[in-house]
C-alpha cells in the first residue's frame, strides 16, 4: 500500500513539473483547446483594425521606420488570427 502511494505521489511530481516546464506557445494553444479560442479571435481582430488605423495615418503622425515598424506587427498579428481561424 505504501509502496503505491509512493509511486503516485511521484508521477504528480513529475507531471506537476512537466506542466510547469511548457512552453508559451503549448499554453497558448492549451487556452485555444480549452474554449478561449473566441476571446483570442476577437481580441486579435480588434488589434488588426486598430493597427490598419495607424497605419493609414501614415508619415503625418509617424516616421518611415515606425511604419515598418507598425506594418510588421500587422503581419505577425494576421498570420496569428489565420492560424487561429484554421484551427476552428
Amino acid at each position: 500500500m505504501k509502496s503505491s502511494m509512493i509511486i503516485v505521489i511521484a508521477a504528480l511530481l513529475v507531471s506537476v513539473t512537466v506542466f510547469a516546464q511548457q512552453s508559451n506557445q503549448e499554453k497558448v494553444i492549451c487556452e485555444l483547446s480549452s474554449g478561449n479560442c473566441l476571446k483570442q479571435a476577437d481580441l486579435i481582430q480588434k488589434r488588426v483594425k486598430k493597427l490598419n488605423s495607424e497605419i493609414k495615418k501614415g508619415e503625418k503622425k509617424y516616421s518611415p521606420q515606425e511604419l515598418k515598424n507598425l506594418e510588421q506587427k500587422l503581419k505577425e498579428t494576421q498570420e496569428l488570427l489565420d492560424k487561429l481561424e484554421a484551427g476552428k
